[in-house]
């Protein structure tokens, strides 16, 4: 008897549309962002009201902590798909967060920096690992890479969302043990996923993937050895976290003169135009996610000091403040995907240049709308919760129109031999973004040591005022440059095909 499975179009209609292995990685980032986002919504406030440490020194680790989350997936981009498969360093990332959560739920000074160290190795890997198993589903010029990524980072913030929300909870209470050994449940989930499909999201055409069994023995013993190295040496700069901070940037310096040597060394002039582009647009990315990563930081501490948390009858935990963020991207990341393809339809494309200029531009509004916030706070210096309210939802348009577009981006503008390392290139302009956050937010606290806000809002809204002014202006300056852009990255010859495509009615 053929008996007919109601669910039969559906399922048809998803594979027709995403290439099998995309709903599975989107399932595994909704679980494996769940544990980061604990530590990267509570760390600044942990590190203050349990641990004791300073303002100046909690700013410093949590700029460390956050600038090597995102300039470490260029170390996973060279050990991931060479030395071990993708899902053989992913997992490993996630046993890493495992054990640096239970280690962390201790509070101890003694096990912090060792706990924090091996969470942040297995935290890294896993960027460059999930997006790069994404990609690789995808050829060049497929334009569903875009909607997948856009899907992603919308599971992504999922994570996020149970995480800010469970912390914001635990936070009140101050019981951060309890907080620590829940998180530590998501990264076990996430490996069990991996495990149950591991054929499913085995590497595709990677050096590691070539090479005969003996040599991925070989690599593999080397690629353990350095992921242990690694753990070692974060232990180290963590401890030293001022220090760290200027070597990512000078790591950041040396990373885009790496690529502008393999840019001149590429033998295809298209290839080189479009690794010219990607540089410009790194340097735009960099500009955005400075002010992006003063969330955890600076203005973490703004909110929990300086603005009214009283609000609708609820007292609001300061991380709860990031879900704003989450629900915009959660229901935007769809919505932008399906309104995108409509756009297309009808001949009108948003090209990525054009993408990150409004990017750039909406959270420089978002970060001038605190200074005008504080200006308007009531006779006690409390900023009313409005303010953070509408600069969190004009940020986080501006960040879907930037972060899913850029790691989509990497598969049309990099070489397939230079994927991960531009992938990790990419991730660690983020990195270098958040000690740029860090110094600015230690600008805005200032020296004294005062909490209260009749006191400490000058700071902020002075800060908070100029490098709002500085994002419009970068964007402003990023729309004159479309032209430019577009011609290195031939988005206007794709643009182009797809047109004469569409009128012939294929």
């Amino acid at each position: 008897m053929n008996l007919h499975n109601p669910l039969s179009p559906l399922i048809k209609k998803y594979n027709d549309i995403m290439p099998k292995g995309a709903g599975v990685l989107f399932l595994i980032q909704i679980v494996a962002t769940l544990a980061f986002s604990v530590l990267y919504s509570t760390l600044v406030l942990y590190a203050t009201s349990s641990l004791n440490l300073s303002d100046a020194v909690a700013t410093d680790i949590t700029a460390s902590f956050i600038a090597f989350h995102y300039a470490l997936p260029l170390f996973a981009g060279y050990v991931g798909g060479r030395l071990l498969s993708y899902r053989m360093l992913f997992s490993i990332g996630l046993i890493a967060q495992f054990i640096g959560c239970i280690a962390l739920s201790s509070q101890s000074i003694h096990t912090f920096y060792w706990a924090l160290a091996i969470f942040l190795g297995g935290s890294s890997f896993n960027l460059t690992c999930i997006n790069c198993m994404l990609t690789q589903l995808f050829k060049p010029d497929d334009k569903r890479r875009e909607a997948a990524f856009l899907w992603n980072y919308s599971g992504m913030n999922i994570g996020y969302f149970i995480g800010f929300s469970v912390s914001g909870y635990f936070q009140l209470t101050h019981n951060y043990s309890m907080l620590f050994l829940l998180s530590s449940i998501s990264g076990s989930i996430a490996l069990l996923i991996v495990l149950v499909k591991w054929r499913l999201l085995c590497d595709i055409q990677t050096t590691y993937s070539q090479m005969p069994t003996k040599e991925k023995y070989h690599a593999g013993l080397k690629g353990l050895g350095l992921v242990l190295i690694l753990f070692l040496a974060l232990r180290w700069f963590l401890k030293h976290a001022q220090m760290s901070n200027t070597l990512i940037i000078g790591a950041g310096i040396f990373m885009v003169c790496v690529i502008t040597a393999l840019a001149l060394r590429q033998p295809l002039k298209e290839n080189k135009h479009k690794m010219w582009a990607y540089l410009i647009l790194a340097f735009a990315s960099c500009t955005f996610w400075t002010l992006y990563q003063l969330a955890p930081m600076g203005i973490t501490l703004f909110i929990a000091r300086n603005v009214n948390l009283h609000y609708a009858g609820v007292l609001i935990a300061p991380q709860w403040t990031q879900n704003i963020n989450t629900v915009v991207i959660i229901l935007g990341g769809p919505l932008l995907s399906v309104a995108f393809a409509k756009l297309r339809e009808r001949g009108f494309h948003l090209t990525i240049p054009l993408q990150f200029s409004l990017a750039l531009i909406l959270t420089g509004i978002a970060v001038c709308l605190l200074p005008v916030g504080i200006y308007f706070a009531n006779p006690q210096g409390y900023t009313h919760f409005n303010w953070i309210l509408a600069s969190f939802i004009v940020q986080s348009i501006g960040e879907l129109f930037i972060a899913p577009i850029g790691y989509a981006m990497i598969g049309q503008l990099a070489p397939m031999n230079l994927q991960g390392i531009m992938m990790g290139m990419w991730l660690m302009t983020n990195g270098v973004a958040a000690t740029f956050s860090g110094y600015f937010s230690s600008l805005a606290l200032g020296n004294s040591q005062s909490l209260d806000p009749l006191v400490t809002n000058a700071g902020f809204s002075h800060t908070f005022g100029y490098l709002g002014i500085a994002a419009i202006a970068a964007g402003l300056l990023l729309f004159i440059c479309i032209p430019l852009i577009l011609r290195l990255t031939h988005e206007k010859k794709l643009l182009g095909d797809v047109q004469v495509i569409s009128s012939l009615g294929v």
